[in-house]
Parts: C-alpha cells; structure tokens; sequence
C-alpha cells in the first residue's frame, strides 16, 4: 500500500497553475489535471528517443497529457487510452484516423471518443507490445513512485498489460507532471505498484534509478466482484484466466 503523501497539500498549490476541468473544474480527486508549462514538459519527454520512436504508446486520459496526445497525432504514431476509470475499456487511435486540422480536439477526451475505436484486450495482443507508457499524476517522488487521483486505476491497467504480455520490465514510463507535484520524500514501491523512470516538468527532466522489481499480472485476491462486473478489460481479463 502506498504511503500516505499530502495529496490536499498539493492540490491547494496546483490551484495556481492549474487549468481547471470543463466539467470538473478543479476537483482534483476526480482528474489530474493540464497545468501551466506542460508544453515545456512535453518537450523534455518528446525529447527522449526512447519515448518519441515508439511503436505503440500507452497514454493515460490525463488532462496533463492532452498536449502529449496532440503531438502523437500529428507524427502519427498510434496509441492505446482508457477511457475515463475504465468504465468504456480502451480506446485505440490509428495513423490517419484524425482528418488534418482536427488534432488538436482530437486529443481531448470528448475527441478521442469521436476518433479513436474502442480496442479489447484481444485484439491489443494482436498489435503487440506497448513501446511506452507515458502518464501525468497527482503527486510522484524523485525515486519514482506515482500517485494518481487515489484510485489506483493505473496500477490495474498495469497489471492487465503485464498479465497479456503486452509491458514488461524494461518499458519505459515516463510522466508529464508540475514542479508542485514532485514530492522529495523517498518512498517504498508497495506490493502492486510500479516505479516511473522518466519525470518531465517545466523546469527539469528526473531520471529515477528504479531498482524495485516491478510487480506483473493481476493480484486477483485483491480484486472484489464488483470490480470486475464494472470494468468490461478486467471482466475480460476474467474470463480468458477462466476466473468469471
């Protein structure tokens, strides 16, 4: 289990660069949001070859990826996204679904519904292996660990793609956060959490020197009924193991 980490604290400083939610607005327990520099931010991953030559990313729905999303885009290199908490499984935007002209709003989430084709866990084995993962937080420390919203929906997707074969150890996941948001606390990675290597801000680029063993596969004692009944990958994830 994660150790506690004053998400409110970061929250009321985020206030000041934040860009608020359409519909959200600036309830960070339900979104992470874009900021002020994370074009800057941006750059820095985009800069990294072992992120930018990916074959096949996964990008979480994160506000502060928006301007990632755009960029895949326009270079046309496809990418996998949740939908929001899953509720809608993934969603898969091909090269030269999006007409030119039309990438920025498709990059949004309303947009990505509208582009991008809803992908199962079946035909993401057919693409193959992600390239990369790239993800935005509410809070992550200089030795890697992430935080999201505090639903741990990220750890699960994870586990989904460790359980397919699709990320392994060595995939590189980078994340597009706020100097507010990098907290300097050294922290244990718990038992179904993976550590970052990349950490992208406005002002600088972290390099983790992770040496936790990243977890793989789903920990399916931990996961109750309703959670599977609620999200269509995991319900299928259940039932290719034959446990639903």
């Amino acid at each position: 289990m994660q150790q506690p980490v004053n998400r409110q604290r970061i929250w009321e400083k985020m206030k000041e660069v934040a860009v608020p939610d359409t519909r959200l607005h600036l309830d960070f327990s339900e979104f992470i949001p874009d900021f002020k520099g994370s074009a800057q931010a941006t750059a820095r991953i985009i800069g990294e070859r072992s992120i930018w030559h990916s074959g096949l990313a996964f990008v979480t729905p994160d506000n502060s990826t928006t301007e990632f999303r755009q960029c895949m885009i326009e270079a046309g290199i496809p990418f996998v996204m949740a939908s929001y908490n899953m509720r809608r499984g993934f969603l898969y935007l091909a090269p030269g679904s999006v007409p030119k002209g039309a990438e920025r709003y498709a990059s949004w989430l309303d947009g990505m519904e509208h582009f991008a084709k809803p992908i199962t866990l079946a035909e993401l084995a057919d693409l193959g292996k992600f390239d990369v993962l790239v993800t935005g937080a509410s809070a992550v420390s200089t030795d890697g660990l992430r935080f999201g919203k505090g639903h741990f929906f990220l750890d699960l997707e994870w586990a989904m793609f460790t359980d397919m074969g699709l990320m392994q150890e060595t995939t590189p996941v980078a994340a597009i956060v706020h100097d507010y948001q990098v907290v300097e606390d050294r922290l244990s990675v718990g038992e179904t959490e993976f550590a970052i290597d990349l950490i992208a801000t406005p002002t600088r680029m972290i390099r983790v020197d992770r040496s936790a063993k990243r977890p793989r596969g789903v920990r399916w004692d931990r996961i109750t009924p309703r959670e599977i009944e609620e999200i269509p990958s995991l319900r299928e994830l259940a039932r290719l193991r034959g446990i639903a």
